[in-house]
């Protein structure tokens, strides 16, 4: 193909999109049910509102479970207090301080200096401790969501059981969600890890999409970045994408804004099979073995006049 115009660099501008439909960022604007997004976004908000201990999110790389941490933040109400935690590198103090920093305990600046930058671990854990029981008579409660949980420290997983037993005679004061890919459920399963283990009360996995719902998710994401229809994929391409991408929502954003950048380039309203085909080559995306469908015998074709 030629060098890429402007018109190919600027995608969004040549389709009228407000914003790129195929973001990486996780933005919930974007976040689409599909059925185990649908059933695991239920059933942890079930566990919240049941003021259940300890839940488990997993998935594997790119399923979306950042994205639905925050699609899950923004149900719950306003008594419940959060705290979202990025980095799963921290020590047992610094975990500390960034929860009750997102609770509003703590300000950014005391954290960075004076008392509570030089407070001991049981200090921060018992302010943590007056702060959960001061919500009781409001009827209010906290919620810790961690991502890439896999990657926490043993010490910083014994912490965590720890403040899980903050309670009172009724309910937990504090839920607590890891998220984390497939291997976080073989840490929670090793020898050192069974009393946090025993403690789970829910786990739940997000699983990659099905063709028809990478079709809905297309649609979905074209629909909140737009709203009307200046460009569509052909059915042969969705098949495509779905090959490529084994349904994974990282991949299929990924293949997706390229096809679109393609796409502009050639002034094309239609993404066609070839545009993902040269996208995922661009991309460096394994070829998928062609199924027995219609798309297949495109796919042979392409290749065979490459």
């Amino acid at each position: 193909m030629s060098a890429p115009s402007r018109e190919a660099a600027m995608y969004e501008e040549f389709y009228g999109f407000v914003q790129s439909p195929f973001t990486l960022a996780p933005d919930p604007r974007f976040f689409y049910l599909s059925e185990s997004h649908d059933e695991a976004l239920r059933l942890l908000l079930q566990s919240i509102r049941r003021k259940e201990g300890f839940i488990v999110l997993t998935g594997d790389i790119g399923t979306g479970k950042t994205t639905l941490c925050r699609a899950l933040l923004e149900q719950l109400d306003r008594t419940t207090f959060t705290s979202l935690i990025l980095n799963p590198f921290l020590s047992v103090e610094e975990l500390l301080r960034e929860i009750l920093l997102d609770f509003g305990v703590v300000s950014r600046e005391a954290v960075r200096r004076g008392r509570v930058a030089a407070a001991t671990k049981h200090e921060l854990a018992s302010t943590l401790h007056d702060f959960l029981l001061s919500l009781v008579p409001l009827r209010g409660s906290g919620v810790l969501i961690i991502d890439e949980a896999q990657h926490l420290s043993p010490e910083v997983l014994e912490e965590i059981r720890v403040i899980s037993n903050l309670e009172t005679n009724e309910s937990k004061l504090l839920q607590i969600v890891l998220v984390g890919q497939l291997n976080l459920l073989d840490v929670l399963a090793d020898a050192q890890m069974r009393q946090l283990d025993q403690r789970i009360s829910l786990r739940a996995m997000l699983k990659p999409l099905t063709r028809d719902e990478v079709e809905a998710y297309v649609a979905h994401r074209l629909w909140v970045a737009k709203g009307n229809e200046s460009v569509a994929f052909a059915p042969d391409a969705i098949d495509m994408v779905h090959a490529y991408s084994g349904g994974v929502p990282r991949v299929i954003n990924l293949l997706c804004d390229r096809a679109l950048m393609l796409g502009a380039e050639l002034r094309a309203s239609v993404v066609s099979p070839p545009l993902i085909e040269e996208a995922a080559v661009k991309l460096d995306l394994k070829a998928p073995e062609p199924p027995p469908s219609r798309w297949g015998r495109v796919l042979r074709t392409l290749r065979l006049r490459r």
